[in-house]
Parts: structure tokens; C-alpha cells; sequence
């Protein structure tokens, strides 16, 4: 993507639909006149009055204990400097995004038109009562540590610089893990600090209260080392300084055991990383540039262990591993502060967390066979769904016992589920999923390509390497729509009524007909069809031309799904083709729904094969299957035929996979309330534990649920997901955007994996 096309995109991005990232959301009824008395007028007065004789209460009576302030002047916007408060506004947003899906923390970005400390912090007291909790953000030093010292003095409630000490916790958590495999102890170890702003000073600070010696640090600044012998130190850089006799870096990293960057790019040369000691820790965090590439460090020493601050390398120093899970455990025990005791307590958590066996979601989004605590791998990754319920205990537990927890928690086991329970509220199953893709993209045929939003959606997962596109349709066209959105990639265009494919097609043409020929298909015909894009691409996928194919934009369900099963065919060992859709839903979290598009009416035999194959997705996206059959019925309540073979489909499942978590026949509102089916059915295997898959008794109503819960809840979708197909093939539903097209293609790109593993495993056994 050309750089103007990349900054129309991102303003678009961020004024449509309406502008900006964040809104707010009524969190109570307000439908009747009697809901906006009690919101409002006369209602309201009775919690002013509780709050006006304890301030307290206002932690009960309003969203205060769960809302933060993001506040910045705009003065040291990362990789923009100082760009004034209204420029800084989108990231104070980005922030308040980042704060909502990782933590379930409300936020309100406040942007202050001063510079003078005194103004700054005195508009933050000012408007202190409205928030649980400040965030410091983009303030430039050394103005952040007065502001962050005296605001930590003079307000009752968590105050962070996260600028300040994300980094440091982060890096902390990296820098005791990798001292570990290396075999070092931080009190014996020599520390270079390249950067002197307010992360490298905080970060060197929290080394300090984790063992680090201040003799055994060298910190540099643009000038060079910090030397007690320089003029005009700040008292920060002074804290610092080094009394060794020592000017450039080169001179600093001799036998140093540790590199912190947090300066600028390529300032670390091959040379100077050869005279560091035996298994040297380099942590190169300047973004988006490191102070020295990865792979060139790799390459110069083998005995390395590296961090960056970016994703697409092992070890990502990345602030949302801290700030969002340290503010939630600081508002769960409404803490007065965010102290070094909590600080360093979150520092542990995530250094303990990465030596604990990794989920097996987390090995699928970042497509490995099996993270384990290594070189590779010296902190949690961003998506590891324990983050939310190990660090944000860790830190309230910090926070009761130094004494500064107004509210302490008593049973960790229900603050545990309900830390859990705010996971399920975001969509990070599709930034996994998304992840996944990219660690081994694949050709994905895009039969629509003359269609604008199916060319913006191979835009999108060609430039995020989801996949390899191959665009099918009027070559012309295409050309003509690739220019209008500026995608200049050199990508595969295929026209099947071009005489430029006229071999291709005969080819095609020739292996349809060897398929079909004793079904009436003569050669003459199988030409014909070849001109038709879907047979075309399923012939492609077929012939090994490609990976995959995603069709069904344009064209309704049923057309699309009939080349398909005549050309591709079902999986060996299947007799049943189904669809499920993943809906992420905003209450529940990830919700899949099956069979969505094929099996008008199924059969018991059927509804247990759907919910075999359905079981298989769910697992596909690292989830472990809680299926619920559902009915008008619960257990037996009616003798009706269509309650009796959902009923009969459970038998089945029960005796052939009594390890399998299904249960049924039930209504809809028991399967999706744990609580009411442990009450009423505590004999259910779905008794106590939350349902995140439904199969439904027919095609009527799990496409009609699924469209509802897409428009009246604004769900996202994900699906229909094809199951039981013996090559990746996905059909979208007529008219779907780009984001749906886009998921889907992952989709594809994520079955042909597994499809690949599958057949690389038969080979193996066949071999053996």
C-alpha cells in the first residue's frame, strides 16, 4: 500500500462510522419515563444525597470505580514529540480502546492545553473526583516526574505515568527471566542504558529495587555515558551518572552482561555486541526501529537473548501486558495508589506466568507447535488469555497488604471468574485468529474480485499477510478497482472467459470431465463450465493452484454451494456437509452457531455428525467445546418428533463420546444460563459451565438466530464457517463486508493448514 493510501486509511479508520474510538453506553434501563425519573429527576437525588454524606459511596452509586482518566498535554506523543493536546486526542483514545478490551476499565481521555507543571496538575485535581484512577500519558521530562510525584501526593486514588513504568515493568519481568537462563545474578550484573528519558530512568529504578547495583550501571543520553563529572545533569541523569572514566557506547558495552535501549534506531553496531560477555541480554526497544535489528543481532551472536518492542520477533516488550491488568487491580481493591509493592508484584506475575505451561490457544494464534519458558520466549505474549486473571490478583494482593486497599478482596476465587468473566466481553479471538493466519499464509482464491468490497478485503489481507490473493473476474475491472483504492501490489489476476487462460481451461475442462463423465457431462460441456468463475476456482483448488477459495459475495447460498460439492466433495470418512458461524457476542463472548446454512431439517443421525464437526472448529480456535442441543423442549418436557431427535442426536453423542461436554434438549435461555441449569438440571454435564457452542434442530432456526443477533446486537460474524469439505472452501453471505470477508479469508487460510498438517501426518504414518 503506497504511504497516501495508508493515511487515507487511517482517517477513514478513525471518522467513520462516526468520529473517533470510544463512546459512551448507558449501562442501565432507560425505556419507560419511570427508568428517566430514576436516571435522572427526581431519582437521581436520593445516591447524591447518600454520596453527599459519604464521598465514598460514590464508588457504589456511579461508575467512578471503574472509570479512568487518560490525561495528556501532547508533549511527547511517542514518534510525534510535541504535537499539542488536540493532535494527541487519537492516541488518548487508542489508550482508552486498549484499557476497554483488555481490561474491561471505562475511560475518559481528558487533553490539557498547558505546559506550566503547576496548571497541569492543578486541572487534574480539579477533575480527580470524577475518576477511580489517572493514567499520565505523552508528557514530556522531566516535567513527567513532578507531575507524577506530586499527583501521586496529593490524590487518594491510583495515579501512573505509563510511559514511565509500563516499560520498566515490562522489561523488568523480561530482564529476570533472561538473567535466569543466562545464569546471572542482577546484582552481579553490568547494565548499559541507552536513553535517558523518563521509561529509562523509571526502568532503571526498578532494576535498582529488584537487586540491580547502581555502580554496575552506565546510562547514556544523546551526549553520551552520563558521567559524574558533566555540567547541567538534570537530578535524574545526576541519580545516574558514572564515575568510570568512559564517553561512547562502544566503550560502555565491554563485558556489560545487559543492553536496555530506549533511545533510537541502529545506534548498536555487530562489534559492539561481540565484546559483551558470555550469553548477553539485549533488550533493543526503540519503536519501530530497535536500536539494533533482531536478526542482525541473532546473526552476530548465537548465545544472545533479544527483545524488542515490536511484534513480529520473539519477546515483545509491549505496555498492554501492564498497565490495563495493574489499574484493574488497583480499582478491585480501590486502591489510594499504585506503590513499588504493586509494581514489582505485577513485574513477578508476568515473569512467573511465562515459565507456566502455555494455553494451547496461545500456541495456535502464534502458530506454534509449543511455546515453552526459553531464549525465545522470556514473557507472556499480548494474547495470552491468563494475563487478566494472574496479574490484576497479584497486584491487589500488593496493594492489601502494604495497606493502601480501601476495599480488600476476600474470596480470590470469585474474583478469579469474574476477572475471567471480563475476558469474554471483547473480540480478541479475531486478532488471534488473524494472527494465526499470518504465521503461514496461503493462496487464497478470491472468486469475486470484480466486486469492490471483495477487492478491498484481498487488499487488506494481502498488506496484513493473512494470505496470498488471487483475484478471479474481469481482468479490466479489477485493474480498474486495484487503481481507485491504490492497491499496487503485483498479485496473481485470472479471468476465466479470457483466451489467455484458454490452456488452464482445458486443462480444467479435461479433469472435470474425467470426474464427471458418466453423469452426463460431455467434454464440449465441461469447456463451457470452465468459463464460470466458481467451477473455475474450486477447479484451481482442486488442481493445486491454489490453497483455497472464498466466493458467495454476489450470488445467493445454495448457487455457490453446488460447484462446490460437485467438484470438491466431502472430507474422506465424511457423510455430512454443515456450516457453523462464530457470533462475538458482546455479554458471552465467543458464541458459535451450527448448522447455519446447509441442512434444512437433519436428522438425529445428522445433528450429532454437525456437533462432532462442530467440536472440531471450536477446537480449531482453542477453545475447549461446551455444547448445548437446543429445542423448544428442556429434557423431555415435550414428546414431539422435533424434540425427540435432538434428544436422540445427545443419546448418541453421550454413547459414542462420553468425554464430550453436551447436553440437551434445551431452550436457548437455560443453554445460555449456567446458574438456572445447575438449579433446575444439576444432573446436566452443561450444569455450572458457561455454553459457548449451540446446535440447533433445524436450518430455520440457526440462520434466523444468527441474523438476529448479527443486526440487534451488532455481533460480529465470523462464518459460515464450511465443515466436512475435503479442501478449504468458504462461501460468504450475499453482501457481506469487508471485515467478514476479511475474517473469512482467515478462515480459509487456517483450514488449509490444518488440512496440510492432516495429510503431512497421514504421509508420515504411511512412511512408517
Amino acid at each position: 500500500m503506497s504511504k497516501q493510501s495508508k493515511r487515507r486509511e487511517a482517517l477513514v479508520y478513525h471518522a467513520k462510522p462516526s468520529p473517533g474510538k470510544i463512546e459512551v453506553v448507558p449501562t442501565k434501563k432507560y425505556t419507560t419515563q419511570r427508568d428517566l425519573s430514576l436516571a435522572y429527576s427526581p431519582g437521581v437525588a436520593e445516591p447524591c444525597l447518600e454520596i453527599e454524606k459519604d464521598k465514598n459511596n460514590a464508588y457504589k452509586y456511579t461508575a467512578k470505580g471503574n472509570l479512568v482518566a487518560v490525561i495528556s498535554n501532547g508533549t511527547a506523543v511517542l514518534g510525534l514529540g510535541n504535537i499539542g493536546p488536540e493532535a494527541s486526542k487519537p492516541v488518548m483514545e487508542g489508550k482508552g480502546l486498549l484499557f476497554k478490551i483488555f481490561a474491561g476499565i471505562d475511560v475518559f481521555d481528558i487533553e490539557v492545553n498547558t505546559e506550566n507543571i503547576e496548571e497541569f496538575i492543578a486541572t487534574v485535581k480539579n477533575i480527580a473526583p470524577t475518576f477511580g484512577g489517572i493514567n499520565l500519558e505523552d508528557i514530556k521530562a522531566p516535567e513527567a516526574f513532578e507531575i507524577e510525584r506530586r499527583l501521586k501526593e496529593e490524590l487518594d486514588i491510583p495515579v501512573m505515568h505509563d510511559d514511565q513504568h509500563g516499560t520498566a515493568i515490562i522489561s523488568a519481568a523480561a530482564l529476570l527471566n533472561a538473567l535466569e537462563l543466562s545464569e546471572k545474578k542482577i546484582e552481579e550484573a553490568s547494565i548499559v542504558v541507552s536513553g535517558a528519558g523518563a521509561a529509562a530512568i523509571s526502568c532503571t529504578r526498578l532494576y535498582q529495587a529488584f537487586g540491580a547495583k547502581r555502580e554496575n550501571i552506565v546510562m547514556l543520553d544523546s551526549k553520551g555515558v552520563i558521567r559524574d563529572d558533566r555540567d547541567n545533569l538534570t537530578s535524574q541523569k545526576a541519580e545516574f551518572a558514572t564515575h568510570r572514566k568512559i564517553d561512547t557506547l562502544q566503550e560502555a558495552m565491554q563485558d556489560a552482561d545487559v543492553f536496555i535501549g530506549l533511545s533510537t534506531a541502529d545506534i548498536v553496531t555487530p562489534e559492539m555486541l561481540k565484546v559483551m560477555a558470555k550469553n548477553p541480554i539485549v533488550f533493543a526497544m526503540a519503536n519501530p526501529d530497535p536500536e539494533i535489528k533482531y536478526q542482525l543481532a541473532k546473526d552476530t551472536r548465537d548465545d544472545i537473548i533479544m527483545a524488542t518492542g515490536r511484534s513480529d520477533h520473539p519477546n515483545q516488550v509491549n505496555n498492554v501486558l501492564g498497565f490495563p491488568f495493574i489499574f484493574r487491580g488497583a480499582l478491585d481493591v480501590r486502591a489510594t495508589g499504585i506503590n513499588e509493592a504493586m509494581k514489582m508484584a505485577a513485574v513477578k506475575a508476568l515473569a512467573d506466568l511465562a515459565k507456566e505451561p502455555v494455553p494451547e490457544q496461545v500456541n495456535i494464534a502464534y502458530g506454534e507447535t509449543r511455546l515453552t519458558f526459553s531464549k525465545e520466549y522470556i514473557i507472556p505474549k499480548p494474547f495470552d488469555p491468563r494475563l487478566i486473571a494472574t496479574v490484576p490478583p497479584a497486584v491487589a494482593k500488593a496493594a492489601m497488604e502494604s495497606g493502601i486497599a480501601k476495599e480488600p478482596i476476600e474470596d480470590w476465587q470469585k474474583y478469579e471468574d469474574e476477572l475471567l468473566e471480563r475476558l469474554g466481553s471483547d473480540n480478541k479471538i479475531v486478532r488471534l485468529l488473524l494472527n494465526r493466519a499470518r504465521t503461514n499464509p496461503k493462496r487464497v482464491v478470491f472468486a469475486e474480485a470484480d466486486q469492490l468490497d471483495v477487492l478491498k478485503a484481498a487488499q487488506i489481507v494481502y498488506e496484513e499477510g493473512i494470505a496470498i490473493p488471487i483475484l478471479l473476474g474481469r481482468k479490466d475491472e479489477i485493474e480498474r478497482l486495484k487503481e481507485e483504492i491504490e492497491f499496487d501490489a503485483d498479485v496473481s489476476i485470472i479471468d476465466p472467459k479470457s483466451d489467455e487462460e484458454l490452456e488452464r481451461k482445458n486443462r480444467y475442462a479435461e479433469a472435470y470431465w474425467k470426474q464427471r463423465k458418466r453423469r452426463g457431462v460431455t467434454i464440449y460441456s465441461s469447456q463451457k463450465i470452465m468459463r464460470e468463475r466458481n467451477y473455475f476456482a474450486a477447479m484451481m483448488v482442486n488442481e493445486g493452484d491454489a490453497d483455497a477459495l472464498i466466493s458467495g459475495y454476489s450470488r445467493s447460498y445454495p448457487s455457490v454451494v453446488k460447484p462446490m460439492l460437485e467438484l470438491i466433495g466431502m472430507a474422506p470418512g465424511t457423510t455430512r456437509v454443515a456450516t457453523t458461524n462464530l457470533m462475538m457476542t458482546k455479554k458471552r463472548g465467543p458464541l458459535f452457531l451450527s448448522d447455519t446454512s446447509i441442512n434444512i431439517d437433519p436428522t438425529a443421525k445428522d445433528l450429532a455428525i454437525i456437533a462432532k464437526m462442530t467440536a472440531r472448529i471450536v477446537k480449531m480456535f482453542g477453545m475447549d467445546p461446551v455444547m448445548a442441543m437446543t429445542s423448544y423442549s428442556n429434557f423431555g418436557s415435550s414428546t414431539n418428533d422435533k424434540a425427540s431427535k435432538v434428544r436422540e442426536a445427545v443419546s448418541k453423542l453421550h454413547k459414542a463420546y462420553p468425554d464430550m461436554v453436551v447436553d440437551g434438549e434445551l431452550q436457548t435461555d437455560f443453554a445460555l444460563d449456567s446458574e438456572k441449569i445447575k438449579q433446575i438440571f444439576p444432573f446436566s454435564k452443561l450444569a455450572g459451565k458457561k455454553v459457548n457452542t449451540l446446535i440447533f434442530p433445524n436450518l430455520d432456526a440457526a440462520n434466523i438466530t444468527y441474523k438476529l443477533l448479527k443486526v440487534l446486537n451488532k455481533a460480529d460474524s465470523i462464518g459460515p464457517i464450511m465443515m466436512g469439505m475435503r479442501k478449504p472452501v468458504h462461501i460468504l453471505q450475499l453482501g457481506a463486508s469487508v471485515d467478514e470477508i476479511v475474517n473469512m479469508a482467515a478462515i480459509a487460510v487456517i483450514d488449509a493448514q490444518e488440512k496440510e498438517k492432516w495429510e503431512a501426518k497421514k504421509k508420515n504414518k504411511a512412511s512408517n
